[in-house]
């Protein structure tokens, strides 16, 4: 028995350990990598937080407050009316007094 036969498995697995490290530096790079991003998203949380409501005002702006004023006397008609359809069996006086209220401006 030769010095070779022990060379070239010692061989073999000296190079299936280096794989092994190449793949878990390649894994510690990337979570090494996600930590440092998240680090990032977590300090400039104000700055994205700034941007995408930035953003969000650009694609649906607010509504004027005359807009929201009559949004919400709608609302509150539209509720009115509710309760009188609601009423108007069994208490047809109070449906029509919900009915006259949700009808003034």
């Amino acid at each position: 028995m030769s010095l070779f036969a022990f060379a070239v498995p010692a061989e073999m697995a000296l190079f299936d350990a280096s794989a092994l490290l190449a793949a878990a530096a390649t894994a510690l790079r990337s979570l090494l990598g996600l930590g440092a991003l998240a680090t990032l998203m977590v300090v400039f949380k104000p700055l994205w937080m700034g941007i995408l409501r930035a953003a969000l005002i650009l694609i649906k702006p607010r509504k004027s407050l005359e807009q929201r004023i009559a949004r919400s006397k709608f609302k509150g008609q539209q509720l009115m009316r509710r309760l009188a359809n609601d009423q108007a069996v069994s208490q047809p006086t109070l449906a029509a007094e919900l009915r006259m209220l949700a009808g003034r401006d």
